[in-house]
C-alpha cells in the first residue's frame, strides 16, 4: 500500500520560513560589485535589488564614460521589471507548498526553483559580458584589446581597480533559502522512496 506524501512538520516550518524570508528579499540589495583603486581609498560599490540600482552609480557611470563603458540605469534592464515578481511567486510557492505538506509539490518547486537560479547567472553574466565588451569607440580612453566585463562572482583586476562580484544580504537569503529547499526535497524524496 502506497503512503501518503506528506511532508515532516520541520520541512514545512522551514519552508513557511523560507517563502515568508523571501518577501524580504524584494526589499535588500541582492548583489553588489565593489571597485578599489589608489584615487578611492573608501571604495566604491554598486549595489543591485531586485528593481533598482544603488551605490555610488553615477561616480561609476562617470568613470566608465571615459573607458566607453554603457552608463547604468534602472529602467534599462527588464529585470527589474520582472524580478519582484518572480520574488513573490517563489515566496508564495514556499508558503502554498509549506502549509499543503505535498511532497510532489516539493519536487516541483525545488525544479523550478533550480531552473531560475541557474537562468538568473547566466542572465547575468551575460548582461555583465556585454557590459564590459560593448565599448564605445570614442571613448576618451582606449587600451587596444581590454575589455571591462566585471567578475561573475570573486575578484578581477580591471585597469587600476580591483573589482569584486558578491551575494549582498538578500543574495544570501535567496542562496540559504535555496539551500534549505534543497535539504527538504532531498530528505523528503529519501523517506518516500523507503515507505514506497
Amino acid at each position: 500500500m502506497k503512503t501518503t506524501s506528506h511532508m515532516s512538520a520541520l520541512h514545512r516550518i522551514l519552508l513557511i520560513l523560507s517563502g515568508l524570508a523571501l518577501v524580504a528579499v524584494i526589499f535588500l540589495p541582492i548583489w553588489r560589485i565593489e571597485l578599489d583603486a589608489a584615487q578611492y581609498p573608501e571604495g566604491l560599490e554598486l549595489q543591485i535589488y531586485s528593481n533598482k540600482l544603488a551605490g555610488q552609480v553615477d561616480i561609476i557611470n562617470g568613470l566608465n564614460h571615459y573607458i566607453g563603458m554603457k552608463t547604468l540605469h534602472a529602467e534599462d534592464f527588464i529585470e527589474f521589471a520582472v524580478l519582484p515578481y518572480i520574488i513573490v511567486f517563489f515566496a508564495l510557492a514556499f508558503l502554498i507548498t509549506g502549509f499543503l505538506r505535498n511532497s510532489k509539490l516539493l519536487y516541483g518547486l525545488f525544479f523550478c526553483f533550480l531552473l531560475f537560479g541557474i537562468a538568473a547567472m547566466v542572465d547575468f553574466y551575460l548582461w555583465e559580458y556585454n557590459y564590459g565588451h560593448e565599448l564605445d569607440p570614442s571613448a576618451p580612453i582606449k587600451v587596444p584589446g581590454m575589455s571591462y566585463q566585471p567578475p561573475l562572482i570573486g575578484y578581477k583586476q580591471l585597469l587600476n581597480f580591483g573589482a569584486y562580484s558578491i551575494p549582498d544580504i538578500g543574495g544570501w537569503i535567496f542562496i540559504l533559502c535555496g539551500v534549505i529547499l534543497a535539504y527538504c526535497t532531498l530528505q523528503e524524496w529519501r523517506k518516500n522512496r523507503i515507505l514506497n
